[in-house]
């Protein structure tokens, strides 16, 4: 693997794992019932735990030193550095902080960079599990050194969603649950597994079909797009035109159910697009 992208992904994954050590010593506390700092940010399902800022300090620090001309955008301390930058690098420093706090290995830090406003490279550790999904524009995508490809599937009856909520789910009704009831009755199943950079990577990977969602952040985003793109996947925002992740809405699919999957949305959420 060379060139930019490449060289920056070398640097994602290391300072990935690094954080992704701090997580698993959190996720370890929590599975022998101690305390693990849990607040809240919007809501009663929006949390946060002192771990998701340790992790992102650890994110943070080594970017700034490694990449002082680099802007940063991370969940929970904002945004920081140069205006403008040609390279901007988009940091959850714990997806999946509910699944964290229950002790459910599914959760995983996220490390994704842009070159010149376009997804170029990320990463994204599971330390629970000992999984790291990787890409970069132009080199592949892997998990745990293995190359991935989405999968042949070509019919939505038979496939295996993805989707998420947004955190106010119970008192905003532009909340996802008529399509979530949509595609249950056209898919074969429909997961919601509380993690967006693991819903791509699963994507990725040919063990899920296809992922929708929207009102995320573009840290939600920015290293499983890599990862997805690389392994062959077709992504979009709900109208099928060109995915920008800092827009928050997002289809991605094998490609084969992709334009299945925004005829549903079409359907079910018509007033989106009027």
């Amino acid at each position: 693997m060379s060139g930019e992208a490449g060289e920056a992904l070398l640097l994602a994954r290391e300072i990935a794992r690094d954080a992704g050590d701090i997580l698993r010593e959190g996720w370890r506390a929590v599975t022998s019932a101690s305390d693990v700092g849990v607040g809240f940010k919007r809501g009663r399902t929006d949390l946060v735990t002192d771990y998701d800022h340790r992790s992102e300090a650890c994110i943070v620090r080594a970017l700034s030193g490694a990449c002082p001309e680099d802007a940063i955008v991370a969940e929970e301390s904002g945004a920081r550095g140069t205006r403008g930058a040609r390279r901007r690098w988009l940091v959850d420093p714990l997806d999946g902080t509910t699944n964290f706090v229950h002790g459910l290995p599914l959760f995983a830090v996220s490390i994704g960079l842009e070159i010149e406003g376009e997804p170029a490279a990320g990463v994204v550790v599971a330390p629970a599990l000992d999984w790291e999904f990787a890409g970069c524009a132009g080199g592949g995508a892997t998990w745990n050194g293995r190359t991935l490809a989405v999968s042949s599937e070509d019919a939505l009856e038979r496939a295996l969603l993805v989707t998420g909520f947004p955190y106010d789910r119970a008192t905003n009704p532009d909340n996802n649950l008529v399509n979530w009831e949509r595609f249950q009755r056209r898919a074969q199943g429909v997961r919601r597994l509380g993690a967006a950079a693991l819903d791509l990577c699963f994507v990725a990977a040919g063990w899920l079909d296809g992922y929708w969602e929207f009102r995320l952040q573009p840290w939600d985003l920015a290293a499983g797009v890599v990862i997805a793109r690389e392994a062959g996947a077709r992504t979009s925002d709900w109208r099928g035109g060109p995915l920008r992740i800092d827009a928050g809405e997002i289809v991605c699919s094998n490609g084969r159910i992709h334009d299945a999957m925004l005829a549903v949305l079409r359907g079910d959420s018509g007033a989106l697009f009027e």
